[in-house]
């Protein structure tokens, strides 16, 4: 990876115009989301997010079950840029898929009640964590990334296919592949809105 972090952070951006190409191989993919899967915190290291990783046919799958899934619940008169829409994530080279382990947060939950509430919070922060890492990652990898949220109209059909756990929770859907069009400007707010500094 020739960027820097900073760099990497800066330029990650959502680029919906992806195809189905690839500027590194699928086990360059790959590695660079176990670096980020093994790395990235989480409260009490309970590691609950998982992920599952998508290329060629299954990929294409992925987006088949959103169309035909919201094809059930959209009039068909307004159906088509919804369509298009998801023609050109399954446009893409693949999905990372991404899920928290309800299992590991609930197991927290009971040993430590006192902190119960939290546990979902806090492995809900570690999942957008791993996405902004894997985002960042493959964005430095010169791919191009957006982030879905399709869940949970498509939880059971996307878990029956591929066998997932049952207690997975489908959290986000990110579609990658070559950089076809880059985003466009982004405008960003003035910093002394968003960040206070005490110095004694």
């Amino acid at each position: 990876m020739s960027k820097t972090f900073y760099e990497a952070m800066k330029d990650r951006r959502s680029i919906y115009a992806i195809g189905n190409g690839s500027p590194i191989g699928d086990e360059r993919i790959q590695e660079v989301i176990k670096q980020a899967l093994t790395h990235v915190p989480s409260a009490f290291n309970c590691q609950s997010a998982s992920v599952v990783v998508l290329f060629g046919d299954a990929h294409k799958k992925l987006w088949d079950i959103t169309k035909e899934t919201l094809r059930k619940i959209i009039p068909a008169d307004n159906f088509q840029p919804t369509s298009d829409k998801i023609d050109g994530f399954a446009a893409g080279h693949g999905t990372v898929l991404y899920f928290d382990n309800t299992s590991t947060t609930k197991s927290l939950q009971e040993k430590f009640p006192g902190y119960a509430d939290n546990f979902p919070v806090w492995a809900n922060q570690a999942n957008g964590m791993l996405q902004f890492a894997i985002w960042s990652s493959l964005e430095a990898e010169g791919l191009g990334v957006n982030v879905q949220h399709y869940n949970p109209l498509i939880d059971d059909e996307v878990k029956s296919t591929w066998n997932i756990p049952s207690e997975w929770q489908l959290i986000a859907e990110m579609p990658f592949g070559e950089v076809i069009a880059p985003a466009g400007d982004k405008e960003f707010l003035p910093l002394d809105q968003r960040m206070i500094v005490f110095e004694n």
